[in-house]
């Protein structure tokens, strides 16, 4: 969050800015919302529904970031990258280390630790937030919701069959035709290929790569896959639709000539009901339950508000089920399922809802669905009493303190091992690790073998484990890898790692230069 607001303050300095005209065109040329090299409305469009927002907010929303995100690019992109640097780093890339590691566990020492009610309250005294329950409530709710009430009406046979009736033209498939086709420039061309296919049919694909200057789909070897009317040139759909499978011809469109083979024909027809019965059923059943829903929302919030005094009375009108929760915190951070929306909870912890014991309002916590909840239990905020929790620090302690003692034999160890003593351990077996394959070592724990000096074999390295103990690594041999791609592809990645490695110098140089304080209590808080 710091970095991203230095940086916009940067670009503002320097007056980057892109005007509404400049987002839509990098909107219209984006790859993902192109469709046979036109930008498609409708991918666009499915975009935006996916995402929850309109044109206009996306335009805003783009208008705020393009210009950040390109003033980041032009940073990591004036890397310059030598041919040695980036064959040095694929090599080491590359590079296999053989590692075996020995678990100096805490566990061993636990014998050992020793801690006193003194220690155990000092402890209590200093971490008292650590012990504080917060206010819970325990509570029933109902959900209505038009998923549930699909369930309770599924359509009948005879509605299904009306409306598969009323709605025959949207299960009707146009005809539709399949070719392939060569594009050339010129009549003569388009003659002389289309007499080499008729006398060599086989050879269609191969004169298709060689000679189209259509690329996509000569690739293909000419294949423009099936397609209904009004998707094609209307000189190429007119001789599409009019020939015959297996005929070839040549027509003339703005594009230029086109060789035409026609290589399927499918008749429009009516998909029958069997077909469509499953999507027809599911489309019915959505119609039925957001009625119902929209018929039964305004009389579900009244039933819960004027019988506040339990949830029954709505659960039997509307066959509902009264569900249950274990303890839900006031300030949520956990699953809480259908009441996890913030403006449930607050309904359900206020005055009303604990005191006067009334069900909370009906609210909408996604589309078309409604809960009402009902609190059963209310715990208030409390500070658990050290007697409670005196065990459960007692065993804190002991954990810290033995990793200590563990850490201590480890380091130890180490240097005994550095100095070449021989010391009776009992070594993993080994594997081969590198920067490409960790062999599931953590990711600290694999940087740190990678980038051990290992000019003298073997090498050792150690570090602690969080309250587990302390790991020793051996490293045993190292053997040189194959970079994984060609020069121009290393020096790509290498340009990519200088790259980033140069925006975050410029970011810590920003956050250098700049009056920077985080509010710590808030960041808990939350």
């Amino acid at each position: 969050m710091i970095a991203q607001r230095l940086v916009a303050i940067e670009a503002s300095k320097r007056n980057l800015y892109m005007g509404r005209e400049a987002v839509i065109e990098a909107i219209t040329q984006a790859p993902e919302f192109q469709e046979n090299g036109k930008f498609s409305p409708a991918l666009y469009s499915a975009y935006l529904t996916q995402r929850g927002t309109t044109d206009q907010r996306n335009v805003q929303d783009l208008q705020a970031r393009l210009p950040l995100i390109r003033f980041a690019s032009s940073i990591g992109e004036t890397a310059i990258v030598s041919r040695a640097v980036a064959a040095r780093l694929a090599q080491l890339e590359a590079q296999q280390r053989e590692v075996s590691e020995v678990r100096i566990r805490a566990q061993q020492f636990a014998s050992q630790v020793k801690v006193d009610d003194a220690q155990i309250k000092e402890y209590y005294e200093q971490n008292q937030a650590d012990f504080r329950t917060p206010e819970r409530v325990r509570a029933e709710y109902v959900v209505l919701s038009a998923e549930a009430l699909a369930r309770q009406d599924p359509p009948s046979e005879e509605e299904i069959k009306k409306a598969y009736e009323a709605r025959a033209t949207a299960f009707r498939v146009e005809e539709q035709r399949r070719a392939s086709h060569i594009l050339v420039k010129t009549k003569e061309e388009a003659d002389k290929i289309a007499a080499e296919v008729k006398a060599n049919p086989g050879r269609f694909a191969e004169l298709a790569k060689k000679n189209s200057q259509d690329t996509g789909s000569a690739e293909k070897g000419g294949d423009l896959g099936w397609f209904g009317r009004n998707m094609m040139v209307k000189p190429f759909e007119d001789a599409v639709f009019s020939m015959k499978q297996g005929e070839v011809r040549v027509a003339q469109s703005e594009f230029g000539f086109h060789v035409i083979r026609l290589t399927g024909a499918q008749e429009g027809k009516n998909r029958p009901l069997d077909e469509v019965r499953k999507e027809l059923t599911a489309d019915l059943a959505r119609q039925k339950a957001q009625k119902k829903y929209s018929e039964s929302a305004e009389a579900f919030s009244n039933m819960v508000y004027e019988q506040s005094e339990s949830l029954k009375p709505v659960a039997e009108k509307f066959k509902l089920q009264i569900q249950t929760t274990g303890w839900v915190p006031k300030a949520g951070g956990q699953e809480l399922g259908a009441l996890d929306n913030p403006k449930l909870r607050a309904a359900l912890f206020s005055s009303d809802a604990i005191l006067n014991k009334r069900n909370t309002e009906a609210v909408e916590v996604a589309p078309s669905t409604l809960v009402a909840a009902r609190v059963i239990e209310h715990q208030p905020a409390a500070q658990r009493k050290l007697e409670e929790v005196k065990n459960d620090i007692a065993e804190l302690l002991r954990r810290r303190e033995a990793a200590k003692l563990a850490e201590k034999e480890g380091t130890a160890t180490l240097e005994k091992l550095k100095k070449g003593e021989n010391v009776p351990l009992t070594w993993s077996a080994p594997k081969m690790v590198s920067r490409r394959d960790a062999q599931q070592l953590p990711a600290e724990i694999a940087r740190r073998v990678v980038a051990a000096d290992v000019t003298k074999l073997p090498a050792y390295l150690g570090m602690p484990i969080e309250e587990a103990g302390y790991l020793v690594m051996r490293i045993t041999k190292v053997v040189e890898g194959k970079p994984a791609g060609d020069e121009k592809q290393n020096e790509g990645r290498t340009a990519s790692m200088l790259g980033v490695a140069d925006y975050e110098a410029f970011v810590a140089s920003l956050k250098g230069k700049a009056d920077i304080s985080v509010n710590a209590a808030n960041l808990e808080k939350k």
